[in-house]
């Protein structure tokens, strides 16, 4: 495939999928369900609140852009946990394998599962409580990307989403395309385009929509139990749209052109329009030294965000994030990879703390 036809390609998978996005009813705000669809499980990338659509590369790039999974060089299995807004007792666990299929792409699984700890049940008789509940989300993905060439990667990806309380539950699937075009003196300058979360609807339903009731025209009066359903609710579908440039500062002091520089600092920008919310705007930095450590931070911005009384999103500051990774044993030893992060959020809750252990090899 010719550079043209490349950036032929580019023009026409974003125009489509762009238009896909932007049909979105603004009027709808608030009303779409399974928001744990938006939820990102990754300590690295949630440094940067996601805004690395351009960049993302492995198993976070199932939750990112599907189309950096086909950076991913060879086996990469990573563990993930959350706390949720801290001090709700909602936690988030996470659990993604990824493996290169040679020339073929890169086939990756993400579970994800999302716990609110011990819930106190009621109803009209026992008002103070009569034991407790444990709704459960749980979201199963299958991605696969592959790299068309030097210049381009494309991917798509599937999601089964699972929302279960007590004997309700709600099943849907939702569906990912996305690609990542790089070019540049040293392939320092990408970007990225990234659909979500287009789907089937999903309902509630289940025996706890059934109650007993008494008939009225009949004599004796008997029960007959009675089915309420619920209303149909759609998934949270957003497109994304990012850029990002590597700079490396110390290039012009190498002894050698193939040498590789030891510091490295990308800035990165992301545009999301929300088919359900506001639109978010966002920018970011990272800061890399020789591929051991990072550190990154990043603002994501909306309209009304700097009110409580009219924003629509729970993030408010600066969110960061910091990584460690390292060889034990060689160079041909797995990347063992330590990722921490902190997402700022509006009180009460105090925040979104996420820690992330990868390997590749």
């Amino acid at each position: 495939m010719n550079n043209f036809s490349i950036k032929v390609f580019v023009a026409v998978f974003a125009i489509g999928i762009s238009y896909s996005a932007f049909a979105g009813n603004k009027d709808r705000v608030g009303q779409a369900g399974a928001p744990e669809l938006q939820i990102n499980p990754w300590a690295r990338s949630s440094g940067s609140f996601g805004l690395n659509t351009a960049s993302t590369d492995g198993i976070e790039a199932l939750k990112i852009n599907i189309a950096g999974l086909a950076n991913d060089s060879g086996f990469q299995v990573g563990i993930s946990h959350g706390i949720y807004l801290s001090g709700t007792g909602i936690s988030i666990n996470n659990l993604a394998v990824a493996q290169k299929l040679g020339d073929a792409g890169v086939i990756g699984v993400n579970i994800m599962s999302v716990g609110f700890g011990d819930i106190t049940a009621t109803d009209y008789f026992n008002p103070e409580g009569y034991g407790s509940y444990h709704p459960q989300f749980l979201n199963v993905q299958l991605g696969f990307s592959k790299q068309f060439s030097t210049h381009i990667n494309a991917g798509v990806a599937a999601t089964y989403v699972s929302e279960q309380i007590n004997n309700i539950s709600a099943l849907g699937l939702a569906f990912d395309g996305g690609i990542q075009y790089v070019t540049g003196k040293r392939d320092n300058f990408h970007f990225g385009i990234v659909l979500h979360n287009i789907g089937t609807n999903m309902r509630f339903s289940g025996t706890g929509f059934a109650i007993n009731a008494d008939q009225p025209q009949s004599n004796p009066k008997f029960a007959v139990t009675a089915n309420y359903p619920s209303d149909k609710f759609e998934l949270p579908t957003n497109l994304n749209i990012g850029l990002a440039y590597d700079m490396y500062l110390d290039q012009n002091h190498l002894s050698s052109k193939d040498a590789t520089p030891q510091h490295r600092l990308t800035a990165f920008g992301n545009f999301t329009s929300n088919s359900f919310n506001n639109d978010y705007l966002g920018a970011g930095v990272e800061y890399g030294y020789r591929g051991m450590f990072m550190a990154r931070a990043a603002y994501r911005y909306e309209n009304g965000i700097g009110n409580m009384s009219t924003s629509t999103t729970m993030y408010q500051g600066l969110a960061f994030g910091l990584t460690a990774q390292t060889r034990f044993g060689g160079a041909k030893s797995p990347l063992v990879s330590l990722d921490y992060s902190f997402r700022p959020t509006q009180r009460p809750a105090n925040g979104v703390h996420m820690i992330a252990i990868r390997m590749t090899r």
